[in-house]
């Protein structure tokens, strides 16, 4: 199994933007919120809080990630604090009294004082602990596994899969069910890990469940560090990473609403500097503060493979795409446009076709399956076209989703089912709501015509879905929109408009199955969750079909 690297007027579409710019505080200030919010500790004694975690497991290796805070003054973004060693310890057993693999890593500054080691000779399809030292005081200890053999026959995979967790909007209690569950053999987060936005300016019903820190809209590298480090202090968050695995991709607040190769919705050359400045240390602290390889530093697409069961490619559709055109507009289909880049749909393609495992997986930051929305009422309308960031009069489709490169679309439908690639399944987020769909190569002649894949799409963790937006109780919106939905869509079988919660993908040579679970209450640390609904495709069909309970 290889990682891959890769160097890389009134018809416009110009949403309303959402935030107003903010002077930017001194660095002192930006870290103080985050400061106030460790632990009381000697003034010399290092600390671990914000936890530990792994990520982009081989059959041989795993990445493991924390950041040591060596001084009270050295919090997130400060960019101060003295250069610190930090040693690591992997081992079999939890109470680390087995151990295989011990080393020493610097935490310097210049990162942010997070550190990585990327852990090599372990065995596959196995099962390690470890945790981190610095100046006498050792990290939690977190729990991972290594990927299984290439050659192996898998009997069985299950996957995490969450999106969009704002921080302002709720409490991550879909992190702690997840944590809770001690069955995953990684878990798979779609993009919008954080937001950027400042205190009350996106998805909160209109009431901020809990600050965050910095308080204005995120832009420099420090920003960026410290939201970074203020989400990183979650108990929730930090419970799932230890607890499992993480492989991450980026979507577009990770740099700021609806972003492209060239700039973003949310944000205003001049301002707010240029854009190519605030996506490269937005990247940075992306790249210092999540467990993925550094050597994917500028972009997040990569595969991992886990046995003969199952490969998974993973995409960056902010770094390559052309900007986004007016919903309506035959822009949407200029062959010149793209979503991914030419060298990544090229590496997508001859992904899938050289694939030998039983199951590709792919995973999508935004939704591939067409969505036509135009059978919703005015009342919804105007409500979606608020959640997905576009303009609220004439619209059709949603433009930032492969709806609006649909020439990238056609060729890579055509190429599955040129090659007879069977058994791809898209795992996306980003649109807030659940949906199990067929990933047809015409929808219009559907489902007369062939279906190439099948979709699976997770709520979000936290950010609002429509019935937040109307401000009506949870279910209120989806018993109204989701038979329009579908009557417009023949291809998709279900969705699910106002929950919030996360999915636990389950593979077996079979089938693939999602289960939907649901948060009683996204703005309670102590919600509970509850299964929903489950759907699945098996082997070959390319076809979703519902199935009555979660395995």
């Amino acid at each position: 199994m290889t990682s891959h690297d890769r160097s890389p007027d009134p018809n416009s579409l110009t949403p309303r933007r959402r935030t107003v710019v903010k002077a930017a505080a001194a660095t002192a200030v930006l870290a103080a919120p985050l400061a106030a919010a460790l632990p009381a500790r000697a003034a010399a004694a290092p600390l671990f809080a914000h936890g530990v975690a792994s990520g982009d497991p081989l059959p041989d290796g795993v990445l493991l990630w924390t950041l040591v805070t060596p001084s009270p003054e050295a919090t997130p973004g400060s960019g101060l604090g003295p250069d610190t060693e930090v040693a690591w310890t992997v081992a079999k057993d939890k109470a680390l009294t087995q151990i295989v693999a011990q080393g020493s890593l610097t935490a310097r500054a210049a990162t942010d004082h997070t550190v990585k080691a990327d852990i090599r000779g372990l065995e596959p399809g196995t099962a390690y602990w470890y945790r981190f030292s610095a100046g006498g005081t050792d990290s939690p200890v977190g729990r991972t596994r290594t990927a299984p053999a290439a050659s192996t026959a898998v009997a069985g995979l299950r996957f995490g899969v969450v999106s969009c967790a704002n921080w302002e909007a709720g409490h991550f209690a879909a992190y702690r069910h997840l944590a809770a569950r001690g069955d995953l053999d990684a878990w798979l987060h779609l993009g919008d890990y954080l937001y950027e936005y400042g205190g009350g300016e996106y998805g909160t019903r209109g009431t901020v469940v809990r600050p965050h820190a910095p308080a204005h809209e995120i832009l420099s590298l420090a920003d960026y560090r410290t939201r970074h480090g203020h989400y990183k202090t979650d108990p929730d968050l930090q419970a799932l990473h230890a607890a499992a695995a993480c492989v991450a991709i980026w979507d577009d607040h990770e740099i700021a609403n609806d972003a492209w190769s060239g700039g973003a919705e949310n944000h205003t050359e001049g301002p707010e500097g240029a854009y190519g400045d605030r996506q490269a240390v937005a990247k940075q602290a992306y790249f210092e503060w999540m467990p993925v390889r550094p050597a994917l530093a500028g972009t997040t697409y990569r595969s991992l493979r886990f046995g003969k069961l199952a490969d998974l490619s993973l995409l960056d559709l902010r770094s390559f795409r052309s900007q986004q055109v007016a919903s309506g507009s035959g822009e949407v289909d200029d062959p010149d446009r793209t979503l991914t880049g030419r060298a990544q749909l090229d590496w997508l393609k001859a992904g899938l076709k050289a694939s030998d495992t039983t199951w590709r997986l792919v995973g999508n930051s935004v939704m591939i399956a067409p969505f036509a929305i135009g059978a919703l009422t005015a009342e919804l309308l105007g409500p979606l076209a608020e959640l997905l960031g576009l303009p609220q009069e004439g619209l059709a489709i949603n433009t930032d989703q492969w709806d609006g490169y649909t020439d990238d679309r056609r060729e890579l439908l055509d190429h599955l089912r040129a090659h007879a690639i069977r058994n791809t399944v898209f795992l996306t987020g980003d649109i807030h709501m659940a949906w199990a769909n067929d990933v047809p190569v015409h929808a219009a002649t559907y489902p007369l015509s062939a279906s190439a894949a099948t979709e699976f799409v997770v709520t979000s963790v936290t950010s609002d879905n429509l019935d937040d937006l109307v401000q009506v109780p949870e279910g209120t919106v989806t018993a109204v929109a989701a038979p329009l939905i579908r009557a417009a869509n023949r291809h998709v079988h279900w969705v699910d408009t106002d929950r919030h919660g996360f999915g636990v993908l389950d593979l077996t040579a079979e089938r693939a199955q999602m289960d939907y679970y649901t948060l009683s209450d996204r703005t309670r640390a102590d919600a509970t969750a509850a299964w929903q609904r489950s759907y699945r495709t098996r082997s070959g069909t390319q076809r979703i079909e519902r199935a009555y309970d979660p395995v």
